[in-house]
């Protein structure tokens, strides 16, 4: 009995570290997304999605109404290179929720996007990603954006 305890505790503990080490690379992956981003390196940005992905953006327009926007990655890429090198802007990470189910994860998180060292908006990004290979791919992004109830 106590070699099947022992057994089932290995096991778990084996489990619960290659969960933890699959949430650590997906925080990389968003983590070095983040950082092309802030480059405007937009090589290696598509490098982190799995094709011309769609990307979304959830705003309140001024009549109060839910507004959806819709983006192609190619789009999202093209504007991101398009920003003058004088324009600073920063999404700050506020923190992260990471699941993992085997092949795909979902990562939540929060943010403060400041645009030339003023607090723009903030919201939170819901990314979902695929594991091919040794690497997180983003095949999916969805953002909320509002100016009420941030931080600054």
């Amino acid at each position: 009995m106590r070699v099947l305890c022992l057994l089932f505790f290995l096991i778990t503990t084996l489990n619960v570290k290659a969960q933890a080490s699959e949430v650590e690379a997906v925080k990389k992956t968003i983590d070095d997304f983040f950082e092309a981003f802030h480059k405007q390196d937009t090589t290696a940005m598509r490098s982190m999605a799995k094709g011309d992905i769609l990307m979304q953006s959830i705003s309140v327009n001024k009549e109060r109404e839910t507004v959806l926007n819709e983006n192609s990655y190619n789009d999202f890429l093209r504007n991101i290179a398009s920003i003058p090198k004088d324009r600073t802007f920063e999404e700050k990470l506020l923190n992260y929720s990471i699941q993992v189910d085997g092949k795909m994860a979902n990562a939540w998180t929060p943010y403060e996007f400041w645009y030339m060292e003023k607090m723009s908006h903030c919201g939170v990004n819901s990314f979902q990603l695929i594991k091919e290979g040794d690497a997180w791919k983003i095949i999916y992004l969805v953002d909320t954006r509002r100016r009420a109830g941030c931080t600054e």
